[in-house]
């Protein structure tokens, strides 16, 4: 169940970030809603996965690492951003740190 909350909270956070770039500097309006209440959905979920006995460093690990990777294929994918072999070699290595850390929580 805690990491059912977490994947939501990441999808949350996702979604607000995607919908900040989109809300043009908050001029508009329905963007900027569903960037406060994603933002807001979004610290909910990850507070109640951590209330599940989930530890915060690798809840906030797999939140923020999951979230940023996202984020920066979304951006290359949809948002005409640069995608380069540095960016998607910080990706890998998000994903690689995320990983350990999980590994490294369990023991």
């Amino acid at each position: 169940m805690p990491w059912l909350l977490l994947a939501a909270a990441i999808a949350s956070e996702v979604l607000a970030t995607t919908a900040l770039k989109l809300s043009d500097g908050f001029a508009g309006k329905g963007w900027t809603v569903v960037v406060v209440i994603g933002y807001i959905a979004s610290f909910v979920l990850l507070a109640r996965a951590l209330k599940l006995h989930m530890e915060v460093g690798v809840a906030y690990a797999v939140w923020a690492g999951a979230g940023t990777a996202a984020i920066a294929v979304i951006g290359a994918l949809f948002l005409g951003e640069a995608m380069n072999l540095a960016k998607a070699g910080g990706i890998l290595l998000i994903i690689g740190g995320v990983v350990l850390l999980n590994l490294a929580g369990s023991h």
